[in-house]
This record gives structure tokens, C-alpha cells and sequence, in this order.
């Protein structure tokens, strides 16, 4: 895994989370975590276009946001476009991935909470 705690450090890739599960359950072989991996993926992405709410208590949430149209500004020119509305997912990270990437200790409420759905 190529994760480093320190800030700036490195990035986990699909690759990496893949490679983690063949390790924490080594009854999967490389191409069944794969498979597991990529249907997790593609059912969040198939959930999001269709403008549903994922929950993954403990971590956070995904939604969908509606941009309004509007203007912006070509930087190079400085002329005004249209910029069209458009919808884009977006992160809201849960309290518990807060804290335990903050480093701090997560309450045993907290844990419950998250371990209970």
C-alpha cells in the first residue's frame, strides 16, 4: 500500500484497496477482490446518476448537487461564456472518519452508531 500518514504524503489507488482486501480475506483471489471492488464502484456511480443519496455510517455521505447555470469568464480573455447547469457529486464526510483522520480518539457512542446500520 502506498498510503504515508503524513500529510502530502502518498495516495491509495483502486489498485491499493484491491490489494487490501486480498490480504485482510485471502480466500478471494486478486481477480475476485477485483470484482468486489469494482461492483462496490460501480454501484455507487449507478446510484449517484440516478440522484440518490449514498450513507456509509461512520465514513460520510455522498449526494448529488444542481449547479445553476451561469456566467463565468474565459481567464485567458477575459470574455464572458455561459456556463451551463450541471449536476456533480459531492463528499460531506462523516464525524467519525473526522476524527480518526484528525487523529483523536472516536467515542464508543460514536462507534456504535456506525457499527448499528
Amino acid at each position: 500500500m502506498t498510503t504515508n500518514p503524513t500529510p502530502g504524503g502518498g495516495s491509495m489507488t483502486k489498485r491499493d484497496l484491491i490489494d487490501e482486501v486480498v490480504k485482510i480475506y485471502p480466500r478471494f483471489s486478486g481477480r475476485d477482490a477485483e470484482v468486489i471492488v469494482n461492483a462496490v464502484f460501480d454501484s455507487m456511480t449507478e446510484a449517484l446518476a440516478r440522484g440518490e443519496r449514498i450513507e456509509i455510517r461512520g465514513f460520510g455521505s455522498f449526494v448529488v448537487k444542481h449547479r445553476q447555470a451561469r456566467e463565468g469568464r474565459n481567464p485567458k480573455t477575459g470574455a464572458v461564456v455561459p456556463v451551463a447547469a450541471k449536476r456533480v457529486p459531492f463528499f460531506k464526510v462523516g464525524k467519525e472518519l473526522k476524527l480518526r483522520v484528525d487523529g483523536k480518539p472516536v467515542p464508543e457512542s460514536e462507534r456504535e452508531a456506525s457499527q448499528g446500520a
